[in-house]
């Protein structure tokens, strides 16, 4: 991958939370465990995985919404992961989140046209008779009737606040944008209408996004690569092509295979993961997913696997590959 491609970079990133009791670190929560992945500029890299593996976290540390622990995240050349939040404030405008929940995400007690301005406000954009002009033209960009512009987010449907939330993202032209879950709260219909609108803005403007999500058919839909999480580890990174006949590691082939569809024989059908997620208090030893893992071999239960590349553009972290 050429180095002017890549927008976003995370290198051996790591975020841990404290478990305290009595006033003293005791342990630690690992939510992301030596993470290191890229985006390239316009591109959707989907990031999935089960509840609990670290995806949220992961997508906030890349934008700075929450400090990190080790490593670093380089966002268009530049160092971000230490910076303070006054020398963040600059880079904010190309660094977006559309959030899981339409509903808690918006203030209710500002009008539509406020939540939409308010990042034009916060960057110093336009002047006040230009922001609402480019209110405006976001709501019409993003399906929303420009003439809603004075009303209160309580009167619009999960969809149509989905759509606000979006509006916001854009509202800056940013370079990034992380969907934490933005269609998980909705309807399959609206589904289908918020994600074609992130398609159609991606390729007018070359967006870039980290999309975030439990479902794995939209994730195939809307991504150009995809990286499984698994106990804050990246298990698996390639090409959305290549999760179709070569899932190598065992964690992602079970979980695409727990796909429901339509006419699928129940003969064929695959045995689940056996046992639950281990805490990320405890982390197992060795490889995360030799708890649950069929093919556990002595060397997964005292060896980390590092990420390797197996083919072109295609990494797995499995000793048995």
């Amino acid at each position: 991958m050429a180095e002017q491609e890549v927008l976003m970079a995370v290198e051996n990133l790591n975020k841990w939370f404290p478990v305290r009791k009595m006033g003293r670190a005791r342990g630690y929560v690992k939510a992301v465990n030596d993470v290191s992945l890229q985006i390239r500029r316009g591109e959707t890299l989907g990031i999935v995985g089960e509840s609990g593996c670290g995806k949220t976290t992961l997508g906030r540390a890349m934008i700075r919404l929450t400090d990190v622990t080790d490593g670093r995240v380089i966002f268009d050349g530049q160092d971000i992961s230490r910076l303070s939040e006054k020398e963040l404030r600059p880079l904010r405008r190309d660094m977006q989140i559309i959030f899981q929940d339409p509903y808690s995400s918006l203030n209710p007690r500002m009008t539509v046209g406020d939540i939409i301005s308010e990042p034009l406000v916060y960057q110093n954009m336009y002047s006040a008779s230009e922001r609402i002009d480019r209110v405006r033209e976001l709501m019409d960009l993003c399906g929303l009737d420009p003439v809603y512009i004075r009303r209160y987010p309580h009167e619009f449907s999960g969809g149509q606040r989905q759509r606000i939330g979006i509006a916001r993202a854009i509202a800056v032209n940013p370079k990034f944008v992380l969907c934490d879950e933005p269609v998980s709260a909705l309807d399959v219909s609206i589904q289908s209408q918020v994600i074609n609108l992130l398609m159609d803005l991606q390729s007018r403007t070359g967006i870039a996004y980290a999309f975030i999500s439990h479902n794995l058919n939209v994730v195939y839909h809307v991504s150009r690569r995809i990286a499984v999480l698994y106990l804050g580890r990246v298990v698996e990174l390639a090409e959305r092509e290549t999760f179709k006949n070569n899932r190598a590691h065992p964690y992602t082939r079970a979980l695409f295979e727990a796909i429901p569809q339509v006419g699928f024989d129940e003969q064929q059908k695959k045995a689940p993961l056996s046992g639950d997620l281990p805490s990320p208090v405890d982390l197992p030893s060795g490889c995360v997913f030799h708890t649950r893992c069929p093919y556990t071999q002595p060397r997964c239960r005292t060896e980390v696997p590092d990420l390797r590349e197996i083919d072109p553009g295609h990494y797995v972290a499995c000793h048995l590959v």
